[in-house]
């Protein structure tokens, strides 16, 4: 089944409490949480207080991608602090392996991410090794972009590498995500799909719901929803 991952950048912080609600109630599989250092992307985001006042709010599955220089120095933290998935970027460590190793010996699940400029080649070592590959659909580091199309063709060549070593390995879009675009990433081969601004932008409620349709159809008709 393909999820949707609400992007609590593009909330309303001062109402935040009661939004991850309305997108739990909506039908939402998880919460995106971008944590952003100031110094791997240009923009600084959340810390760990908030990642754990969200975990005494919401049962959801938080999906924590950290947008951060040498993430193995958080792995910790962020896990204590009430993360099911950490998700980091392969051109932020010089440790890949080792990072993948921290968190998984913490017991939450492994994501790795690749910017636009990252060819699909860079996470094929590592691909038995994680439970997800993010792969960004804008330059990381703000809200509100507009989908970068070549990034979809890497969205099809990630699943392609899936298929061939037969893993259940999700793929997840992030950036520029609409309802009017949803469909083409999962026929690429998305299972998880990360919406901010398509989320949190108007009337909270009905966009969930009209994602989570369009997904549904989407899944249906390519046949590639992974489990």
């Amino acid at each position: 089944m393909n999820k949707l991952s609400p992007s609590i950048l593009a909330a309303d912080f001062w109402q935040l409490g009661e939004q991850i609600s309305r997108v739990q109630e909506a039908g939402a599989h998880y919460l995106h949480i971008d944590v952003m250092d100031g110094m791997f992307v240009p923009s600084i985001s959340f810390g760990m207080p908030v990642i754990s006042s969200i975990r005494m709010w919401t049962d959801l599955f938080l999906d924590v991608h950290l947008m951060v220089e040498k993430p193995e120095r958080y792995v910790e933290a962020f896990a204590a602090c009430g993360a099911d998935l950490i998700n980091f970027h392969v051109e932020a460590t010089e440790d890949v392996d080792g990072t993948i190793g921290k968190i998984r010996s913490l017991g939450k699940k492994v994501g790795i991410t690749v910017k636009p400029s990252t060819p699909a080649k860079a996470v094929e070592p590592y691909l038995d090794k994680v439970d997800l590959v993010l792969v960004m659909t804008v330059e990381p580091g703000f809200g509100g972009q507009k989908i970068l199309s070549s990034c979809v063709e890497k969205v099809s060549a990630v699943r392609k590498m899936i298929l061939e070593k037969g893993l259940n390995v999700e793929v997840e879009v992030d950036g520029g995500i609409t309802i009017g675009n949803v469909r083409s990433v999962i026929e690429a081969g998305a299972s998880v799909i990360v919406a901010g601004s398509a989320v949190f932008k108007g009337e909270i409620d009905g966009n969930v719901k009209e994602l989570l349709r369009r997904i549904g159809e989407a899944e249906e008709s390519a046949g590639c929803g992974a489990e």
